[in-house]
């Protein structure tokens, strides 16, 4: 591994803020703190935003519930609608480069990285636009009568929509783009780590409220943390949570909106697994095994940080990772030629650090990495790790790390490694490796996860649902699926 130096960003993008857009408007916000944005890079504080308090929140959500309920959103057709989401999309695309940035000081991915990312996020905005104007709404179905029944797909209302750390504009557009779509009215929450891209698109859409392009209301953006995120979630106004985060928090999320029944969509955690067939070709499997484990500095929830392969085989594995992993510039991540970042907070780097540590007292030995990288003097920088002699019951390979770290399971036969790919608490991503494709994909059916991906790694994909089995969520995002998440279904039963 090699390290890279900082490069310069455009400061003016970083400017303090205190105030939240709310009905239309940017709005003074109430809450007692200024959240502090560090640079996970540098270790320096580049932005501060005044958290919203609950009130700020229950403002939020009043706004949307009149503009669902009585603005002139709810007569907007669906060709309406995608027209409002195609604006949307050319405002962030004409700020691609300042989400990239902020992105990147935020967050700590690689600019390279980020810069793909906003493209990947403003995709989401450009299907739902398109299936707005080619979804059936509305369909007429026969009784076994013969009669006629109409089925209506109507909004279903007032949506939360919770953005988590690490992809912060991406996870907007997921949400905002089928939400519109359908026709629902959205209060954002921006998480208090990474609020910057959340509100580059907030000016976005101030822009277009303020041309008359989209109602007052529709779309709010909040940054909050726990209590006022808590006070939204419980708000009896909100129809629907959408939340991308943690297990444990969406545990809480449905405790509570299970007290009136609200609908939740939640895409959750992940322990992954990648089982590499003994026929497989290592040269082609190199590349998205490393790049599947470590993408975002291993802090995405689909990452491939199991890796499950024959005893025979282990060592000429290993052996392949770590030469591919001695490739990777670790560094600043403003820097062109950085592949690989820093993790998002001290915080977190303690975590990661303390899951090595136990992986080691538990047996396992650390093959690459394993430490903070000896040549940054700051940053939050962790060596991407691979772990091998790993027991598939312990702790490093069962919870999340959120890390580069990647944990080499063996397994005996095939029946095994299904059997350890499929013993985890999670079910979100997975792969399998192998010469014969179809063998792959009968063993694939068998891995109780939302996506497996045969010779390669794929998170996620605009046309296609994407979420877990088990712990790791409910409901999909993407695709079809998607839009009909954020739709009630009504029957209207024609009698004559």
């Amino acid at each position: 591994m090699t390290t890279a130096n900082r490069s310069t960003t455009d400061t003016g993008l970083f400017a303090d803020r205190e105030t939240a857009f709310i009905d239309g408007e940017w709005l003074e916000t109430t809450g007692a703190r200024m959240l502090e944005v560090v640079d996970p890079s540098t270790e320096e504080v580049v932005h501060r935003v005044r958290e919203a308090s609950v009130a700020d929140v229950q403002l939020a959500v009043r706004a949307a519930r009149d503009a669902f309920d009585r603005g002139p959103w709810s007569t907007f057709t669906p060709d309406q609608r995608a027209d409002v989401i195609e604006a949307i999309l050319a405002g962030v695309s004409a700020r691609s480069e300042d989400l990239a940035q902020v992105a990147t000081a935020e967050i700590g991915a690689p600019i390279s990285m980020t810069r793909n990312s906003v493209k990947f996020g403003s995709t989401y905005l450009r299907y739902y636009a398109d299936l707005a104007r080619t979804f059936e709404f509305a369909e007429s179905r026969k009784r076994l009568d013969g009669s006629t029944t109409r089925v209506l797909h109507e909004p279903l209302g007032t949506v939360a929509a919770i953005i988590p750390f690490n992809g912060p504009f991406s996870m907007v557009c997921m949400k905002l783009g089928p939400a519109l779509a359908a026709g629902c009215t959205v209060v954002l929450k921006a998480p208090p780590e990474t609020p910057l891209a959340a509100n580059i698109v907030g000016e976005v859409i101030d822009d277009l409220t303020r041309s008359g392009t989209i109602p007052h209301g529709v779309v709010n953006i909040v940054v909050a943390d726990r209590e006022a995120s808590e006070a939204l979630v419980a708000d009896p106004l909100v129809d629907k949570v959408t939340f991308t985060g943690s297990t444990a928090v969406a545990k809480q999320i449905l405790a509570t909106a299970g007290q009136r029944i609200a609908r939740v969509t939640a895409e959750l955690g992940g322990k992954s697994a990648a089982i590499v067939l003994d026929d497989a070709d290592l040269d082609q499997v190199i590349g998205p095994l490393v790049m599947g484990g470590l993408v975002n500095t291993g802090q995405a929830c689909f990452g491939l940080t199991r890796v499950l392969v024959s005893e025979a085989r282990r060592d000429e594995l290993v052996e392949a990772m770590t030469a591919r992993i001695s490739q990777l510039v670790v560094g600043d991540a403003h820097d062109e030629s950085t592949t690989t970042g820093p993790l998002a907070g001290a915080r977190h780097l303690e975590r990661v650090e303390a899951y090595v540590k136990q992986a080691v007292e538990d047996g396992a030995t650390v093959a690459v990495g394993g430490n903070r990288p000896e040549h940054l003097d700051r940053g939050y920088f962790f060596e991407p790790t691979v772990l091998i002699d790993v027991d598939n019951a312990s702790r490093v390979a069962q919870e999340e790390i959120f890390g580069p770290v990647i944990s080499v399971i063996t397994f005996r036969d095939i029946e095994d490694a299904i059997a350890i790919a499929n013993d985890s608490v999670y079910g979100l991503g997975g792969a399998v490796f192998s010469a014969d494709a179809d063998r792959a994909f009968e063993i694939a059916r068998r891995i109780r996860s939302g996506t497996v991906t045969i010779n390669g790694f794929v998170g996620s994909h605009v046309t296609t649902p994407f979420g877990g089995y088990k712990q790791s969520g409910l409901g999909r995002e993407g695709g079809v699926e998607g839009l009909q998440a954020f739709l009630e279904p009504k029957s209207v039963h024609l009698t004559s």
